[in-house]
């Protein structure tokens, strides 16, 4: 696991989304494709996000931001005074992809010799990239400038710069920090609760913990938040994942490959490092009766999981899709893409294997996780070396579970759906429905039959706003890992 432990993940925070094209300024109305209040999405494939077959010949109404009608297009009913009416055919919409472990910050490249790490605010790029590729609603992951993350949120939610409705995390919540400067070392349980009731009253709706953090500050930072009303969820190593349930942890990020739980020489609130992954890939069956105890026990106590196999393939050598590598290119700083094809090339040499199982355990863990009965949601985590993008690596994201073994429809689902029932949003946001916003996607071709259609994105609406892929990814190309 040397290369999966360069991993930095997240949190949460809360967020309201503009409502019309009214609240729109005109800078964002570059960007917007479809901005009639009253619009007929006609002769569309519906796939609508709840895991059911998809809905062939169909018709979405919106009107001023929320969705009106659902129905078969065969039934010609009247459309709506003054709709704009769009013909569909031959195309898909599936609900705007609910993103549960993203960032507004990525990997830059390494500086001085012998300098520290640093990850830069991608406050231009990161939320329209998240908007083109389809992701409407996105629950940050961890931050590295929360007032700069909160700052964008406001700015977005009224409506001068595109993107997703975020929800912002509070800082990181452990003892690794010391490594990376921009982060803070808690120093003990007290501290954990003060930085949980400040952030909080900032504006943060959730919590990260992450790495090094012990058992007691993680149960402080639980009662804090939960007294709150806000929830906690955490990239763990020092405390397993069962242990974590019993502190009333909500969500657990990445699976099974980071959980420390079932190596030989684990020490209580000692996190072990790369061993314990070494471990995992070469011992642990996730058939075992010890992982299947550890899956039962995280739904019973209602611990969600958030699936981020993108970030794991992209340790994998060779792994990426050369249409996915033309995509970084064009994004990337010649700096950045420089440092990425630097760092592929190394892995591409030493070709070692254990990344691959890691990334095979960690589909198994999650089918078997939600065979189970758990909520399984999905994120794409830019971390790493990079080569995960805002947008593009959550639309990866949903072609891994495929691979993983779930269905195109479930797939969906678990990127949309269920992170919104996670956030407590189900009834505006994660599926096809009348009553809720217009956040959708319309795709050229079928996911169900080709699920790498999910990266053909023709429109993505929010609240009813249609805004053009092209020109978001357009207007910060060659930006990513410097702004």
């Amino acid at each position: 696991m040397r290369v999966l432990g360069l991993v930095v993940c997240g949190v949460v925070l809360g967020g309201m989304g503009v409502g019309a094209m009214a609240q729109v300024s005109d800078g964002v109305k570059a960007y917007v494709a479809e901005g009639s209040p009253v619009l007929v999405l006609n002769h569309v494939r519906v796939v609508d996000g709840t895991g059911g077959a998809a809905m062939e010949d169909a018709r979405v109404d919106i009107e001023h931001g929320k969705i009106t009608r659902v129905q078969s297009a065969k039934l010609r009913s009247a459309f709506p005074a003054d709709a704009k009416v769009l013909d569909l055919s031959e195309k898909t919409v599936i609900p705007g992809l609910v993103g549960m472990h993203e960032h507004l910050f990525y990997t830059t490249p390494e500086g001085v010799p012998d300098g520290q790490p640093h990850y830069g605010e991608m406050s231009d790029s990161a939320p329209r990239l998240y908007l083109a590729g389809g992701v409407t609603t996105a629950r940050t992951g961890g931050s590295m400038e929360p007032y700069t993350d909160l700052s964008l949120k406001h700015l977005i939610d009224a409506g001068k710069t595109p993107g997703p409705k975020l929800w912002i995390t509070g800082p990181y919540l452990g003892g690794y920090m010391g490594r990376i400067p921009q982060l803070h070392t808690l120093t003990g349980p007290e501290d954990a609760g003060r930085l949980v009731d400040y952030w909080a009253a900032e504006g943060a709706t959730s919590f990260k913990a992450y790495m090094d953090i012990t058992p007691e500050e993680l149960k402080a930072a639980v009662e804090h938040a939960h007294a709150k009303g806000l929830k906690v969820t955490g990239h763990l190593c020092a405390v397993g994942f069962r242990e974590a349930a019993a502190l009333g942890i909500d969500n657990l990020e990445h699976g099974i490959v980071v959980d420390t739980e079932f190596f030989p020489g684990k020490k209580t609130g000692v996190c072990p490092g790369g061993d314990a992954a070494d471990d995992l890939a070469k011992r642990v069956d996730i058939e075992s009766e010890p992982v299947q105890a550890m899956i039962r026990d995280l739904v019973a106590h209602h611990v969600a999981v958030t699936s981020t196999l993108a970030v794991f393939e992209v340790t994998v050598p060779n792994s990426q899709p050369m249409a996915g590598e033309a995509r970084l290119k064009k994004a990337l700083t010649p700096e950045a893409w420089a440092r990425y094809l630097e760092v592929r090339a190394v892995l591409a040499q030493r070709n070692d294997p254990q990344e691959a199982v890691l990334l095979k355990k960690e589909m198994q863990f999650e089918r078997d996780f939600v065979k189970a009965g758990g909520l399984l949601m999905a994120g794409c985590d830019p971390t790493s070396f990079g080569g995960v993008l805002p947008g593009f690596g959550d639309q990866r994201g949903v072609e891994l579970l495929v691979e993983a073994g779930f269905t195109p429809v479930e797939a969906i689902r678990i990127a949309t759906l269920n992170g919104a029932m996670f956030l407590g949003e189900a009834a505006r946001v994660g599926s096809i429905a009348v009553g809720k916003d217009a956040d959708m996607v319309v795709l050229d071709g079928n996911p169900v039959e080709k699920i790498s259609d999910v990266e053909k994105v023709a429109i993505v609406f929010k609240d009813g706003v249609g805004y053009d892929p092209v020109k978001l990814t357009d207007s910060v190309r060659g930006l990513v890992g410097l702004r």
